[in-house]
């Protein structure tokens, strides 16, 4: 069976946001990005019975490492301060859950939600453009499950593998400084930061990504998916600034709808890329 030609690599969650539980996770929005860009996909990733896998379109293969429980999160929002608490854990990824058909994929995104990802998963690839969306090795626990930002030093393996570094400015928290530091050590890193566009770093060397105005309905995923179409449009064309271009672009679209619901298809993105364009 031939790979995919994109795979995402991550748990999916079941997020409580305002009393309402939904499907989630850098996962499925990582995939259902490429998805709709035109890609075969495929997913590792790890939940229990109760996770809806129909949310997937049924074209994208999903490999799951079987779990009690679903990753879980609880969305709070006091008086415009926002957290996160994590109430569940599904196992862990490593490189034996990796498919041997799909060591030839072209286009690998690593998405941890919370430190489920092993950095050794990169070895299962043979030749792959693999890109990190880090958030989850940013992350750790406070009192009562509370998400808080860590420090995290990628391992020298790891660095040596990616092709690209996402992080949002949420991520890092106060930490800018270790961000900008990790964005030395790849060809391309990305500093993303909701309607305040992103930063780009080629080969060091610091740009600022615009933002595209959005009437924001929802910012859940919206840094996967700048992440996804990121890497889609990079590979296609080999241009880290139109690769950002999309990219913006998309997750503003993305903001725009409830949930997967605004992930843009190709139209659309299309529409919004050339009026982007025109500003510039």
């Amino acid at each position: 069976m031939a790979a995919p030609d994109f795979v995402v690599v991550g748990h999916v969650t079941l997020d409580t946001i305002a009393g309402a539980v939904r499907p989630g996770g850098a996962a499925l929005y990582a995939a259902i990005t490429a998805h709709r860009l035109g890609l075969t996909v495929g997913v590792l990733t790890s939940h229990g019975a109760d996770f809806p896998v129909d949310v997937f379109p049924p074209r994208i293969e999903v490999i799951t490492v079987e779990a009690a429980q679903t990753t879980a999160f609880e969305h709070r929002d006091a008086d415009g301060v926002r957290s996160l608490r994590l109430t569940e854990a599904a196992r862990p990824l490593g490189v034996a859950d990796v498919p041997p058909d799909w060591a030839e994929t072209p286009i690998v995104l690593l998405a941890p939600i919370f430190n489920e990802v092993d950095p050794h998963v990169v070895t299962a690839f043979s030749d792959a453009a693999i890109g990190a969306a880090a958030q989850g090795w940013l992350r750790g626990l406070g009192p009562d499950g509370v998400v808080k930002p860590v420090t995290w030093a990628p391992p020298p393996f790891l660095v040596a593998s990616l092709q690209a570094l996402f992080v949002s400015r949420e991520d890092v928290g106060q930490d800018v400084a270790g961000a900008y530091e990790m964005f030395q050590r790849v060809p391309i890193g990305v500093l993303t930061a909701g309607r305040d566009g992103a930063l780009l770093f080629v080969n060091g060397e610091r740009y600022e990504v615009r933002p595209r105005p959005a009437r924001e309905l929802d910012d859940t995923g919206a840094g996967d998916v700048f992440a996804a179409a990121f890497l889609v449009e990079s590979d296609r064309h080999g241009n880290a600034w139109e690769a950002a271009a999309l990219a913006a672009c998309a997750a503003s679209l993305a903001v725009e709808g409830e949930a997967v619901n605004g992930i843009p298809e190709p139209a659309a993105l299309d529409a919004a890329l050339e009026v982007y364009r025109a500003i510039d």
